[in-house]
């Protein structure tokens, strides 16, 4: 986990309206947002992090952890890396496992809203919430941008090779490990896997849907 090392104490949420330092606001989605720094509004924070500013009702808080240890920062990304926009990065990492960026884009946000610094309460990490065995068996550091893309992309292709291009399949892999897949021999009967799979083939059909309007939009431009 990113902060093992570092001692943590739990602050109500009556924080200042201003606050800079090392903090981890934890959601009530169960997700965890690490923040150099926030403000606070009537009704929402205002997080500065490592992947830029992100805003959150105050309502959506459930609890913010401060650093009495911080740590020094760690070393800045390759500037190719911190210059590309997350969909920039999944449309790169899918074309390079030949896999559709619509797909891989909406694994992505259906995983972290595209949240490269998310931290899932199960320690899966970043844009394609990969969790450290898993990016470790791919070779990828999951904390760094770039390889968490390209190392999600290539787990999905992987999937889809096992599961010979069933995408549910793949995506209740993706979701609840293969091993539940092979357990029941097809879709695990959890409702939080059976939503995760709709949720994403939903994701996927809206991108499709906007991609066709952009292509025929184009082409009545060159007319």
């Amino acid at each position: 986990m990113l902060l093992t090392r570092c001692a943590l104490v739990a602050i109500c949420l009556t924080v200042p309206p201003f606050c800079w330092g090392r903090e981890i606001f934890h959601l009530t989605t169960g997700f965890s947002v690490e923040a150099k720094a926030h403000t606070r509004t009537e009704s929402s924070y205002v997080l500065t992090t490592a992947a830029g500013t992100l805003e959150f009702a105050a309502s959506n808080v459930e609890q913010i952890e401060v650093v009495t240890d911080p740590m020094p920062d760690a070393p800045a990304s390759p500037a190719v890396s911190a210059a590309i926009r997350p969909e920039e990065l999944i449309r790169e990492a899918a074309l390079s496992q030949g896999l559709p960026p619509g797909l891989v884009q909406s694994v992505a946000r259906i995983e972290s809203g595209l949240n490269s610094a998310a931290v899932s309460p199960k320690g899966a990490v970043g844009l394609m919430q990969l969790m450290p065995g898993t990016a470790a068996e791919l070779g990828v550091a999951a904390t760094d941008v770039q390889q968490n893309a390209s190392g999600g992309a290539k787990y999905l292709r992987q999937l889809l090779l096992r599961y010979h291009n069933d995408a549910a399949l793949a995506l209740a892999a993706y979701n609840a490990g293969p091993g539940a897949v092979s357990k029941y021999n097809g879709v695990p009967p959890y409702a939080e896997t059976r939503q995760y799979i709709l949720r994403v083939l939903r994701e996927y059909a809206k991108q499709q849907i906007a991609e066709a309007k952009r292509t025929a939009n184009s082409s009545s431009a060159t007319k």
